[in-house]
């Protein structure tokens, strides 16, 4: 495994590389080594594109323009030249600069696709991207300008220009020009051969990084959701009968039945539940009722955009892709020799071009997302109204959970904060639906992709800050539950957490630093900890 031994490192082979791994690499520094496998296969697939080279025989990607002008024939003195050029023409972002683990996690999965062995580029280019991983050295990217086909071009070329001693990038806390940023990781800057700026910038790696990370950060977020939603279940003396086996048992969804479970591990030992258990209400509001399967709803969206994330990570998803000529024949429906008629190429080698830089099965499930977090937040919101609200709440809760009501507000304006987050994220909008032509009409339908992943980032955002209100307001409420009663065991947990940060509300004070802090008490992980400690199985 040569370089893949160093102890930690994330190994890339094309084939294996998960979201927690990408995490790793964008947030924790974790570096990056390549399998000696994919090696092979990188230095077999440039020995292919030499091949056509040689050949010089018209080919995209290699010798041809791109886009509208792919009908326009390069000399092969000029090939180096064309490719120099992709990468200067297409740094043409604009705005704010991507965050560094958003930058970090385009690169590892653009090297991770590389070293599948399809697209052609030499191994010193492979070793260069790895290279700036591995030595902290991050290109400036400017966050818009990806359509999420051809792929997020835009973004891949600020982020591999670096490559050549041009652009930017950051190292350390400076800001330096390319070339200079190389010298800081020991490298000498490239000059791109055949196909290599195409296959550097040709694919959907910010769309999959962002969408590895939310995958990451989504799942987290579900979990403290359940462990909100189930200290608002108890300190509001609401039923956990909804959350009994029986019930998700005769409608089996994966996820409402990992919500139920984890609620019922939750409030286990609880003597809030146990002291009203034979109470004369007869149904709880939707909010609290219908916990699980909103929850799970929320989570099957979640495992429907891993599916293709993982698919993504250790797919080839530029254009064109080089194949050896053998290993493509038989495979189309026209018969064992339509695929190699229509190839470019050499007896050894096949070019073929099509759309696998399309970012559609990404799009569409990353605005799906969008849309799960948004309910996941609406309810979260409601929850918080049921402890809130005089004119919904149980009798044993003061007004906007404080004392002397009228004269303190208490908690009035939290609410208001949540119901603002939760118009945010319905004003989101759905990138996938929309459509813009480029490149003269030839790229005619694009997915939006890049877009779509940025919008669900920020919902993600969004929906965890409104899950802080809720455990805020939770914790407090239970300040007017019976002395005494303790609450379950992860819900306890879960109480005290949030009192290490957020003392109780007696007067009146400003809670904007409040939530933030326990809003990120949600965000780093650090509530499901704290929880998961005080269990006997972790939250699912």
């Amino acid at each position: 495994m040569s370089d893949a031994e160093g102890e930690g490192a994330v190994v890339l082979d094309g084939e294996s590389l998960t979201p927690a791994e990408v995490a790793a690499v964008a947030r924790e520094g974790a570096e990056v080594a390549i399998a000696d496998e994919a090696r092979e296969a990188v230095r077999a697939a440039r020995e292919r594109v030499e091949d056509v080279v040689e050949s010089d025989e018209g080919v995209y990607g290699v010798n041809t323009g791109f886009g509208e002008l792919v009908d326009e024939r390069i000399p092969r003195e000029a090939v180096a030249q064309l490719q120099t050029n992709l990468l200067r023409s297409h740094s043409a972002g604009s705005g704010e600069p991507l965050p560094t683990e958003a930058v970090r996690a385009m690169l590892v999965a653009r090297v991770n696709a590389l070293v599948k062995g399809y697209s052609g580029v030499r191994e010193v280019v492979v070793d260069h991207l790895t290279a700036l991983l591995n030595e902290g050295v991050h290109p400036v990217v400017p966050r818009t300008g990806s359509l999420g086909a051809s792929g997020d071009l835009a973004p891949l070329a600020h982020a591999t220009i670096v490559l050549i001693g041009e652009g930017e990038a950051g190292v350390g806390d400076e800001r330096l020009d390319g070339e200079a940023a190389l010298a800081r990781a020991g490298l000498e800057p490239l000059t791109l051969g055949a196909k290599e700026g195409l296959a550097l910038i040709n694919g959907t790696q910010l769309t999959v990084g962002l969408g590895a990370l939310l995958v990451v950060d989504t799942e987290r977020l579900v979990r403290a959701a359940d462990v909100a939603g189930a200290l608002t279940t108890e300190v509001t003396l609401s039923s956990t009968v909804p959350s009994h086996p029986a019930i998700q048992a005769v409608r089996p969804h994966d996820g409402q039945a990992d919500s139920a479970a984890n609620l019922r591990r939750l409030t286990a030992d609880s003597e809030i539940v146990d002291s009203h258990r034979n109470c004369d209400r007869v149904q709880d509001a939707y909010s609290t009722r219908c916990l699980p399967q909103v929850h799970g709803a929320v989570r099957d969206a979640v495992t429907h955009l891993r599916d293709a994330v993982e698919v993504e990570l250790n797919s080839a998803t530029d254009n064109p892709l080089v194949f050896q000529r053998d290993s493509i024949a038989g495979r189309s429906d026209d018969g064992a020799t339509a695929a190699t008629a229509r190839a470019s190429g050499t007896d050894r080698a096949a070019v073929l071009s099509g759309g696998n830089f399309h970012g559609e099965v990404l799009a569409l499930r990353l605005d799906y997302l969008t849309s799960a977090l948004t309910e996941l937040a609406a309810i979260a919101e409601r929850r918080v109204d049921r402890m809130l609200n005089p004119n919904t709440q149980e009798s044993h809760l003061p007004p906007f959970l404080t004392t002397d009501a009228g004269l303190r507000s208490g908690y009035m304006i939290a609410q208001y904060t949540a119901a603002a987050l939760v118009n945010e994220c319905r004003a989101a909008g759905r990138p996938s639906t929309d459509n813009t032509p480029v490149s003269g009409n030839q790229e005619d339908h694009v997915s939006m992709s890049a877009t779509a992943a940025w919008s669900a980032r920020e919902t993600a955002d969004r929906a965890g800050r409104v899950l802080g209100i809720e455990l805020c307001c939770a914790a407090q409420a239970a300040e007017f539950v019976d002395d005494g009663l303790a609450p379950g065991r992860g819900s306890g947990a879960a109480y005290e957490a949030v009192r290490e940060r957020v003392p109780p509300l007696d007067e009146d004070r400003p809670l904007a630093d409040e939530l933030a802090a326990v809003a990120d008490l949600v965000r780093s992980g650090d509530l499901e900890a704290r929880v998961n400690a005080a269990l006997d199985e972790p939250l699912t």
